[in-house]
Order: structure tokens, then C-alpha cells, then sequence
């Protein structure tokens, strides 16, 4: 590592994979039950899985950016983070109040809104503890050596993304005013400000790994912003067709909708057209692989899948029904959870000097894992389609249908296991990395690629 401080990122890093794993044991527990073995009902009921499972892909995510940001902050301003102390600090309230947050699910303490659940008082700490992460990383650029648009566009992200958790603690008894506010918090999150660190981080990690000059991936950063501010605001629209808002929406939701795969495809076409004209092969072609397939997948997750059923005509058929989860398993995996694999991948050799890169088992992770979560994507695809037909258009009851599509979780269940067994060989190279070290160490990539 270059600067002494980068080290604080490995915690962060390790409490995203621990919160990344027990998300996807949740994961297991729900595809069980869809599938006509709820066994653990009587302990953990579906409800409270589903809220433990969405909640753990925040949280993992989160904590996932914050040590991206502790990484790449210091690379890109060439000084040390601002306080080291403060870090440290921020990550273990952000810690406990996660873990009182999930552990409050299995007692029926929360709000019970999608992605909101967390109860009221642990909103404040949050708020608190995310203000101090970004004091923290502001206090680094503002005093920096240098400033990057690539870092000023990841703290703008990641400022936003602490301003528009505050919609979401709006009081209301009204639930479309409630379910309005709400969409305000999720959406302009995964479909606005979370795009936005995306960019950032993907411009560093080419601008590291191509060799492309910095003007040129910053100029292709500043067209993905214009890309997702242009479409990514109004298109929160196609949450608001069905919940008792005026009809205007059904016409912006489906333009705007329309428009936010652009952002995507442009991201594809940046990380694609940099990695091919790089002047460079870059040892670390498994980090490469990542951002590049980062990239790739977050178009026909986020932006393929979600136009083929956001516009009313169709959303009108398949709203709240499986067809959403095809969706957002591929979305959140290919534009969030690749990028920060992407981003661990490059960092843990610059913290702990091991190339554990090269080892078999980083091929494996990245193969499997994607293989796995395609197949998911399309079973999920089948059944939420069988749904929409039989339950949109035939009209059988709702339990009934449920019965009906519980052989498509078999599927579910297989390509899981896949897609499991590459995060369980991503963990395993993770652990086999070690601890960072104490000090600065020398460039594991080699004299060629010195900062790099």
C-alpha cells in the first residue's frame, strides 16, 4: 500500500463479506420455503427472512463503498486519511448498529417498509455514523495534495447518498405519501446516487489497471453523470404507477424509465473501449476482470432488465410480482456487489503484499459466481413469469399460484449453490491474503506499475 492509513479499508472490506454471507444464508432460507420447506417457520418466519435478506445487501454494500472510499481517497489526493482514529471509530458504531438492527428483526422490532425497516432510533445513529464517515473523508480531499474529478464524483456520490436517507425518516401515517417518500430513499439510492459512486470507482480501478490516461477516463465519467442525473431522478416515476398518485406519472415514469439504460450501456461501452486501447497488461487480471464484467453485467441487469418491465403497459402485469426479483438479483449483483469484488480484488495485494490473485481459486470465484447468479436470474425470469400468466391473466387465487411455481425454486436453489461456491472461493482467497500490514509496503504489481 501506498499510504499507511489504506489499511483502515480492510475492515470494512471483511465485515462486508461476513455481511455479504449471512445474506445469502437468509437467501437459502427464503428459496427453501418458496420451494414447500419452511422448516424454520417457527423460528425464523418468511417475512422476517425477507427483511433480514434485503437489509444485509444495504448494509454489505455500504460497508463495502466506505472501504473502497478509505482505499481510493488517499490514492487519489496522495495523502493520508484525515483521521485514522475517526475510522476506526466510525466502523465499529457502523457495526453495532447493524447487527442491533438484524438482530431486532427476529424480535419485531422495525418499521416494516421494504429496504427501511430499520426502527426510528437506530435511523439516528446511522445518520450520525454516516456523517462521520463523511466528515472524515471530506476533511481528506479538502486537505489532500491533489484533487481528481474521479474522487470528487465518489464523494458526491457518496455525500448524496447520506442527504437522501433523509426522505425515508419523513413522519407520515399516509401510506402512498409514505410509500412516495420511500421510493425517494430506495430508487434514487440504487437507480441515482449509488451510480454515481459506481462511476468513480469504476474510472479508478481502469485508470489503474489500463494505463489509459486520466483525462480520458474523466471525460467518460462526466458523461455517465450527465446519463444518470438525466434519467435517473425522473425515472423513480415507475414507482408511483399503482400506489394513488395523479396518472402523470404513468407518462414520466415510462420515459425517464426508458432513458436510465443509457447510463448502463454507456458504463459497458467506458469499460469495455478502456480495457481494450489500455497501453498495458495490467499482473492483476482478476481485478480487471471484475470491473470489466462490473460493467457488462450492471447494463443487462440494471439497465435491460429493469426497461423490460418499468413501463406501464407491462408493469401494469408484472408489479410486485417475481419478475421484480429477476430483476433486482442481477441489477444489485452486477452494478454494486461486482465492483466492490473489483475493487478488494485490487486492493488486498497493494495492503498485504501476497499475489494471491494468480491462484486458481480467483478464476473459479469470479466464473462461478456469475454463472450462478445468470442462472438464478433466469429461474427467477421463469417463475415470475408463470406468475405474471397465472395470476395476472388466468386469475388463480395467490396461494394457489405460489404452489404452482414452487418447482422453479429447485432451480433457484441449484444455481445458488454455484453461485455460493464462488463467494465461498472469493472469502477463501480473502482470508488467504492476511491481515494488511503495519506499515507501507512495496508495490506487489511490481516497478512497471508503481501507484498503479
Amino acid at each position: 500500500m501506498n499510504y499507511r492509513t489504506q489499511r483502515i479499508a480492510y475492515l470494512f472490506f471483511a465485515t462486508s463479506l461476513l455481511l455479504l454471507s449471512l445474506q445469502i444464508v437468509y437467501g437459502f432460507i427464503m428459496a427453501f420455503a418458496h420451494s414447500g420447506y419452511d422448516v424454520l417457520h417457527d423460528i425464523i418466519p418468511f417475512h422476517v427472512a425477507r427483511a433480514t435478506h434485503t437489509n444485509l445487501l444495504v448494509m454489505w454494500l455500504l460497508s463495502g463503498f466506505m472501504g473502497s472510499a478509505y482505499f481510493l481517497i488517499p490514492e487519489e489526493t496522495q495523502s493520508e486519511i484525515y483521521s485514522e482514529k475517526l475510522a476506526f471509530v466510525q466502523w465499529l458504531a457502523y457495526v453495532l448498529v447493524g447487527v442491533t438492527a438484524i438482530v431486532g428483526f427476529h424480535f419485531h422490532w422495525w418499521e416494516g417498509r421494504k429496504f427501511l425497516e430499520i426502527p426510528r432510533p437506530l435511523d439516528y445513529l446511522v445518520v450520525i455514523d454516516v456523517l462521520l464517515f463523511v466528515y472524515n473523508i471530506g476533511m481528506t480531499i479538502w486537505y489532500g495534495k491533489k484533487r481528481t474529478t474521479t474522487a470528487v464524483v465518489l464523494y458526491a456520490g457518496l455525500v448524496s447518498a447520506a442527504l437522501l436517507y433523509l426522505p425515508g425518516m419523513i413522519p407520515t401515517d399516509h401510506q402512498t405519501a409514505d410509500s412516495y417518500w420511500r421510493w425517494w430513499v430506495v430508487h434514487l439510492w440504487v437507480e441515482g446516487v449509488w451510480e454515481l459512486i459506481l462511476g468513480g470507482l469504476l474510472a479508478f480501478l481502469l485508470l489503474k489497471l489500463t494505463g489509459m490516461d486520466r483525462e480520458v477516463v474523466e471525460k467518460w465519467l462526466y458523461v455517465i453523470v450527465g446519463l444518470t442525473f438525466m434519467s435517473g431522478i425522473l425515472g423513480t416515476g415507475h414507482h408511483y404507477y399503482f400506489i394513488g398518485t395523479p396518472s402523470y406519472w404513468l407518462w414520466i415514469g415510462g420515459l425517464f424509465s426508458a432513458l436510465e439504460p443509457l447510463a448502463f450501456l454507456g458504463m459497458a461501452v467506458y469499460a469495455v473501449v478502456l480495457a481494450k486501447k489500455g497501453g498495458r497488461r495490467h499482473p492483476n487480471q482478476n481485478a480487471l476482470l471484475w470491473t470489466v464484467g462490473c460493467a457488462i453485467m450492471s447494463f443487462i441487469g440494471a439497465g435491460f432488465l429493469g426497461f423490460a418491465h418499468t413501463l406501464p403497459m407491462v408493469n401494469r402485469y408484472t408489479h410486485g410480482t417475481l419478475v421484480t426479483a429477476m430483476h433486482g438479483h442481477l441489477a444489485f449483483w452486477g452494478a454494486y456487489a461486482m465492483i466492490v469484488f473489483g475493487i478488494i480484488s485490487y486492493a488486498m495485494p497493494k495492503l498485504t503484499g501476497r499475489k494471491v490473485y494468480e491462484s486458481p481459486t480467483a478464476a473459479f470465484a469470479f466464473w462461478s459466481s456469475n454463472i450462478g447468479m445468470v442462472a438464478m436470474t433466469a429461474a427467477f425470469a421463469v417463475a415470475g413469469v408463470t406468475q405474471v400468466y397465472l395470476e395476472r391473466k388466468v386469475g388463480m387465487d395467490f396461494l394457489a399460484v405460489q404452489e404452482e411455481v414452487e418447482v422453479h425454486f429447485y432451480g433457484v436453489i441449484l444455481a445458488a449453490l454455484l453461485f455460493t461456491s464462488g463467494i465461498a472461493a472469493f472469502i477463501w482467497d480473502f482470508i488467504r491474503y492476511g491481515l494488511p500490514k503495519q506499515e507501507r509496503v512495496e508495490d506487489v504489481y511490481g516497478t512497471d506499475f508503481i501507484g498503479a
